[in-house]
C-alpha cells in the first residue's frame, strides 16, 4: 500500500486548498478512505471519511461545512477540498485506508503540510 499526498501549502485564513492522495499497490476502489491530520505537538486527528463508491461521507465537527472529501476510483485518487480555512487547520494531512476511527495510515507516509497564517 502506497499513499502519496500533495497539494498542501501556505494560505491565509479564509482561503482554500485542495489536497490529493495518489494510491497504488492495492485495489483502491474496494477500500473506504479517510483523511487524518496531525497538528504541531498533537496526536493524529480524524478529519473525514468516504465510502468505496463515494456516496457516504463523514466529517469531524471541526471541519463540517468547510471541507469536502471525494474520490476518483478511475484515477485511484482521493481528494480533500478545504474552504474557509482557519489557523487551527494548520497540520500535516495524511490519507489513510479505513472509515471513521477505524483507519490505517501506511508507515512512512509523508503527508502534506497545510499552514494557515496571515
Amino acid at each position: 500500500v502506497q499513499l502519496v499526498e500533495s497539494g498542501g501549502g501556505l494560505v491565509q485564513p479564509g482561503g482554500s486548498l485542495r489536497l490529493s492522495c495518489a494510491a497504488s499497490g492495492f485495489t483502491f476502489k474496494l477500500y473506504r478512505m479517510s483523511w487524518v491530520r496531525q497538528a504541531p505537538g498533537k496526536g493524529l486527528e480524524w478529519v473525514s471519511s468516504i465510502s468505496t463508491g463515494g456516496v457516504s461521507t463523514q466529517y469531524a465537527d471541526s471541519v463540517k461545512g468547510r471541507f469536502t472529501i471525494s474520490r476518483d476510483n478511475a484515477k485511484s485518487t482521493l481528494y480533500l477540498q478545504m474552504n474557509s480555512l482557519k489557523t487551527e487547520d494548520t497540520a500535516v494531512y495524511y490519507c489513510a485506508t479505513g472509515y471513521s476511527s477505524d483507519y490505517t495510515r501506511p508507515p512512512g507516509s509523508q503527508g502534506t503540510q497545510v499552514t494557515v497564517s496571515s
